[in-house]
This record gives structure tokens, sequence and C-alpha cells, in this order.
């Protein structure tokens, strides 16, 4: 029998400074059981850094959410999604390949990645020259040492809050806080 994803509850309140975006998430993540702590976290924070555009690309009207992640290679981590059902962000974490990259790129109007790990560094000199054709690519370099940091705020149900301001995300529980500054590399 196979082991079912567990699932954890977060209710994520934004102060989003740099872009003028202030909101509440009720947000449910399903973690394969072959996904850390720690890429659950940095899922989550993708999507904090980008939920300005459910304001900015959609004009408050569409569905920010988890896609199914390990469970489906095909299907993004996250994803912003009009009300036509047109996928208008695709977040990805981690170090995937360039043809799957690609094809997002063909299904949304933009895609970004966020590797983390400390192998993030050899993965772009890697497959950099591969994607400098993907015009609707950015790959945006998240802090090594904020991935541990992170899986330490997990809890199956919490209460988390982000800010964004000068770049800067911190994202706070009552277990503490990690603030971490992505570094654009595409």
């Amino acid at each position: 029998m196979a082991i079912k994803s567990t699932i954890f509850k977060a209710h994520l309140q934004i102060a989003d400074i740099d872009h003028n975006y202030y909101a509440d998430h009720a947000l449910t993540l399903a973690r394969h059981p072959s996904e850390t702590d720690e890429r659950m976290m940095v899922r989550l924070v993708a999507l904090a850094l980008n939920a300005h555009e459910l304001q900015d690309a959609c004009g408050g009207d569409g569905t920010l959410a988890f896609g199914a992640g390990l469970s489906d290679p095909t299907d993004p981590d996250a994803h912003l999604t009009d009300f036509t059902g047109r996928k208008r962000l695709w977040i990805e974490v981690g170090q995937p390949e360039d043809k799957p990259l690609a094809k997002a790129c063909s299904q949304a109007d933009a895609v970004r990645v966020y590797p983390f790990a400390s192998s993030a560094d050899v993965w772009w000199k890697g497959i950099e020259s591969k994607l400098t054709r993907l015009d609707k690519l950015q790959v945006w370099r998240l802090p090594t040492d904020a991935a541990p940091a992170l899986a330490g705020l997990a809890e199956r149900s919490m209460q988390l809050q982000a800010t964004l301001h000068d770049g800067v995300l911190t994202l706070s529980s009552d277990k503490g806080s990690v603030a971490l500054e992505p570094q654009r590399w595409k």
C-alpha cells in the first residue's frame, strides 16, 4: 500500500510592502512522502514571494494555489490561474531540467524557479546556457542556509506572517523567524 501525503494547513498573512499587496491566505500543503519539510517550506516561500501577482496579473480575480508537486512532475509546485483557467504564473522549486521548463513556458505567461540547495550553483552552471532562449523564465536563487531554517517553522497547523520589504522576505511564526533575500540569476 502506498504511503499517503501528509496534509499541512497554513494561515499566511502577507505584507508585501515592495508591491503594495496585503492579504491573508488560507493554504493547504500536501507534503509527498519523499518531500522534506525544507522543500515544502520553500514552496510556501515561493508562493509568498509571488502572491502580489494575484493583484498585479489578475486584478484580484484568480486562484493562487499549490500544485501536485512531487506527486505529478508535470504540475507546477505553485501556480496562479486566472478566472478563464489560463496559467498566469508557474512556480517551480529545486533544480528542474530544461525541457520541463521549456514546456512550462509554453503553458504559462511567466515561469519562476527557486533553487535552494547547496548544489544549486553547479546545477545553474550546467543549465544556464540551455535556458537563455526562454524569455518567460526567471530564476531566483534562495540562500542555502534558509531552507533548514524554514523547516524549523514547519508545523501541521501553521500561523505565519510574511513581510517583503526591500527585496528581503521575513517569514515568522511563534517558533521564530527567517529572513532571506532571493538573488536573481535570470
